[in-house]
């Protein structure tokens, strides 16, 4: 398993990651702490997760179950110095969270209690934000997105009391790095500046959503990647299961998360399979399976530091892990190019 640098921070990470949104709903705990095992057998040193963890559906009764039932495989089998743990702070908007109440530099400490706590460890190596106070163009919130509502001083002052609050914990012990998600360029460079400026944690990754359908990270914050050293950590390479096949020809599998969400968080629209087709067209020719296609394209990225799969069953997980090592090549990277010019963000 290839392994990449988490940011300036000298930590060393698998270039891909497992993700637990499912651990205890979906998947129960027995298959998780299997899936556990099965990960690291196979070189994954790298799991995420969050507070609010998990989803499909999301409920406030089942919050922190995930990190639960991780916290568990870690009392069971005292590996927690295998693993680069990742987990998140809920925002503001959730209600399901502290009734939807914002980071602040007082909710920091409180919330990172709980993670550990539930998590059972005292410390987490990556320590993410999970979208911003401001809001966010994420989950298809792009198509409308206007900033003209945020007040810049309000959102520097908080970045400034959150990273002192952080600084403390880091001199605690109890985090070894500080992450974003869902976040902006603009964003992104604010949190850098006032960290290099004060000396304050600085921003290792962003994790964004990333996979052949969703390439919004392309642009600004590729460049943002590339001269700050801030890797992407890629959430739904599979496009929520798109790309796997599943949903095609109006197909609807059992326990699937389509089940849970018809409209997939935005992403079910009348030019999502036709772009799936076009994509495992690519993937039949060369006789790759297109989930290692979808996958192997990921992980090629210049901005990338992992890439996070989840699988809600056991079978999927070895079918996932069966591509590992897989490098596409400039063929398949061109006929990629052309599939996307034809067809840009379906959803």
């Amino acid at each position: 398993m290839k392994m990449n640098p988490l940011g300036r921070t000298g930590i060393k990470v698998s270039e891909l990651c497992l993700g637990t949104m499912t651990f205890s709903t979906q998947t129960p705990e027995s298959d998780a702490h299997i899936q556990i095992d099965t990960a690291l057998d196979h070189g994954v040193n790298f799991i995420d997760t969050a507070e609010m963890y998990p989803t499909n559906p999301l409920r406030a009764e089942t919050t922190g179950n995930t990190e639960r039932v991780i916290g568990n495989w870690f009392e069971k089998t005292g590996r927690r110095k295998d693993v680069v743990l990742a987990t998140k702070h809920s925002g503001e908007g959730y209600m399901g969270v502290r009734n939807g109440a914002p980071i602040t530099a007082k909710s920091i400490p409180k919330v990172i209690e709980g993670n550990l706590r539930r998590l059972k460890t005292d410390y987490i190596d990556l320590y993410q934000f999970h979208w911003p106070n401001r809001g966010s163009y994420m989950f298809r919130q792009n198509w409308t997105y206007d900033p003209s509502t945020q007040n810049r001083q309000e959102t520097l002052d908080n970045m400034s009391e959150c990273l002192e609050s952080l600084q403390s914990l880091v001199d605690q012990g109890k985090i070894r790095a500080f992450g974003l998600s869902n976040e902006s360029a603009w964003g992104t460079a604010q949190w850098l500046r006032i960290s290099e400026d004060r000396g304050l944690p600085r921003v290792a990754t962003v994790q964004n959503e990333y996979s052949l359908l969703c390439r919004l990270y392309d642009t600004d914050m590729a460049e943002l990647s590339h001269n700050e050293d801030v890797g992407l950590l890629a959430f739904s390479p599979l496009a929520a299961g798109y790309l796997t096949g599943k949903y095609q020809g109006g197909k609807l599998p059992a326990a699937s998360r389509k089940t849970f969400q018809a409209a997939m968080g935005g992403r079910e629209t009348a030019r999502v399979r036709p772009a799936v087709a076009a994509y495992h067209a690519i993937a039949q020719r060369h006789g790759v399976d297109p989930v290692h296609l979808a996958l192997a394209f990921c992980t090629s990225r210049p901005f990338m530091a992992s890439v996070i799969f989840g699988a809600t069953t056991q079978a999927q997980l070895e079918l996932l892990l069966a591509g590992i090592g897989l490098v596409l090549s400039d063929e398949i990277l061109a006929e990629i190019d052309v599939a996307h010019r034809a067809h840009p963000m379906p959803y």
